[in-house]
């Protein structure tokens, strides 16, 4: 039947092959011979993303299973930046890992499922497609979460992290159900024509849409359902948080444009409202509770809060202008934005990951002192990361609030001023806490002289991560024109 279109799930079916062969075939290699399922998870990561790149260079929109699933360039985007967040998370996993013996082939089957729920969700073009693929994702989340079984912060992590994950999924499916019921349909286009067309009940619109709202917001980690990121962030396993603080941004970002601005861009003037109040929320409250964090990565977890409050912004500056080219751009931003944010997050948490060491996590902020002395090298490279998720001039992270910034005072809608200040003021005071680390790093002596050694692939990876934060700041145009040209083909289609 040609309207499974077989071919436009090609990067998902090989990630879905490629999984189960790690799988299985861990169980046939010995603790000593682990690398050979490592390469073989990195190879099906490699894999996926030629097929992805593929279908992107093509530039056409596809649908596939009668319109249930879509590849459009804007979802080549987004799954690229999520297989290689999923990519550095196994690259920056291995000496942590093999110390604390969960480098297993479980660990790479489930980042690899976790992936492939991600890339589900960013092509989703159908209800239940979202839901699965978000299950999918959060379930395989749960267990890496859970990976260090005999570890209590780990365990009380994933129990927090399950039971506050299954309410949220609760919420997003009682919406979608309110959807359901007043559109009678699960299509994204097909709720959008029909709630435009009128007949539907539109207070069952609007409740569910309210509903749909706070299971974004939990997957994102955005106020005021933000509580367990930091305390899943700290009790995970660091490879773990740096996966969980990437990748999953990217699906719930997709999953949030395909929801709000797909689904029911009639009701913009109702959820842009509430979107505003949620993103400076986050904005104010993440940045100021992470002031006094000690701890890097409940500090990151603060950063995550807060970035993604900014992230918001450029999402409820799109709608309202009527103009598409305007409206692109709104939603370019949004892209640009949280794609720059998933790479900066995963060099900070590589860096965290490099300093830790058998019975040592380097999890606090003063674990990082003197590391300039010990590897000036690192400590540039986290330099440039934190510089980025503060925004500081040439960094990608300067140019990404910019342009959010941009997009926000483009559109018609009153306040836009009133929110762009208080989001710059907010980040005036983030950036403190991100210049502490690089202050910590380059002016306070080391407190540890143990040396610092690093496998050969992760010094490539954890090199090119840091560059591409200076890079993608100098020279954003190319990276911006490819989220443009993603944003209107995802809109036109």
């Amino acid at each position: 039947m040609n309207s499974f279109n077989m071919a436009a799930v090609t990067p998902e079916l090989a990630l879905l092959i490629g999984a189960g062969a790690v799988l299985i075939g861990d169980l046939f290699v010995s603790n000593r011979e682990r690398n050979v399922t490592y390469g073989g998870a990195l190879f099906v990561l490699l894999v996926t993303a030629y097929a992805v790149w593929q279908s992107m260079v093509a530039g056409t929109v596809q649908y596939a299973f009668g319109g249930m699933f879509v590849v459009d360039p804007m979802t080549g985007v987004l799954k690229i930046t999520a297989i290689v967040a999923a990519a550095f998370s196994l690259i920056y996993a291995q000496s942590y890992a093999r110390d604390r013996a969960i480098w297993r082939g479980e660990f790479f089957a489930l980042v690899l499922f976790a992936l492939l729920g991600i890339l589900c969700m960013i092509s989703a073009n159908n209800l239940l497609v979202i839901y699965l693929g978000l299950e999918l994702q959060a379930l395989a989340l749960y267990a890496l979460v859970a990976l260090r079984r005999d570890d209590a912060r780990a365990t009380e992590a994933a129990m927090k992290y399950f039971i506050l994950g299954a309410m949220a999924s609760g919420f997003l499916l009682y919406g979608m159900s309110m959807l359901y019921g007043a559109t009678g349909t699960l299509d994204i286009n097909a709720i959008a024509h029909r709630a435009a067309g009128g007949g539907v009940v539109s207070f069952a619109l609007l409740l569910g849409t309210i509903f749909l709202i706070a299971g974004i917001a939990f997957k994102l980690g955005v106020v005021p359902f933000h509580m367990w990121v930091p305390d899943v962030y700290q009790g995970a396993p660091t490879p773990v948080t740096l996966l969980l603080a990437s990748a999953p941004k990217l699906g719930a970002f997709a999953m949030a444009f395909r929801l709000l601005v797909e689904a029911v861009p009639q009701l913009a003037v109702d959820w842009q409202h509430i979107l505003a109040v949620l993103a400076i929320a986050s904005i104010a409250i993440g940045n100021v509770t992470a002031v006094a964090q000690t701890n890097i990565k409940r500090m990151l977890g603060y950063s995550t809060v807060a970035q993604m409050g900014f992230m918001m912004l450029a999402m409820l500056a799109g709608v309202v202008s009527g103009n598409l080219n305007v409206t692109a751009g709104a939603y370019s931003a949004a892209t640009f934005y949280v794609v720059t944010y998933a790479l900066a997050t995963a060099g900070a948490f590589g860096i965290v990951l490099l300093i830790a060491r058998e019975g040592f996590e380097a999890e606090e902020i003063a674990d990082l002192r003197g590391l300039a002395r010990r590897s000036p090298w690192y400590a540039f490279l986290m330099s440039l990361v934190m510089f980025s998720l503060a925004g500081v001039p040439p960094t990608m992270g300067f140019y990404a609030k910019f342009v959010v910034l941009q997009a926000l005072l483009s559109g018609t809608a009153s306040g836009t001023v009133s929110l762009a200040v208080a989001a710059v003021l907010f980040s005036l005071i983030g950036a403190f806490y991100y210049i502490r680390v690089v202050k910590v790093m380059w002016f306070e002596d080391a407190t540890d002289s143990h040396p610092i050694h690093a496998r050969h692939d992760m010094r490539i990876a954890l090199s090119l991560n840091g560059l591409l934060a200076l890079i993608l700041g100098i020279l954003p145009q190319g990276l911006l024109a490819l989220c443009d040209n993603a944003v209107l083909r995802a809109l036109g289609s």
